[in-house]
């Protein structure tokens, strides 16, 4: 098997750190995986809850047509593999 040496969502190619996403949440009967960065992985999930992955954003195309996610990766661009920052939960509020 193929090790992936790009994120899923950012495509910028991994640094020391990795985790692996379920594109359909493990609740919502999910299985199936795709690697991604961390900061990449925490986005999702401050963005959308599992209902809404499960039935929105099931896929790397329909993540990617969100414009919260076009404006994170492209904000992301250009970053080091292992840039990591604080991710502001859904409005952009901090806890």
């Amino acid at each position: 098997m193929e090790k992936k040496i790009t994120c899923a969502l950012c495509g910028r190619k991994f640094g020391k750190h990795v985790e692996m996403h379920h594109l359909i949440p493990k609740s919502q009967g999910g299985r199936d995986t795709i690697p991604l960065h961390p900061i990449c992985h925490r986005k999702i999930h401050a963005l959308f809850n599992e209902k809404e992955l499960a039935k929105r954003f099931a896929t790397i195309a329909a993540l990617r047509e969100n414009e919260d996610i076009k404006r994170f990766v492209a904000w992301l661009r250009g970053k080091p593999p292992d840039f990591h920052r604080r991710t502001a939960p859904k409005g952009g509020r901090r806890r």
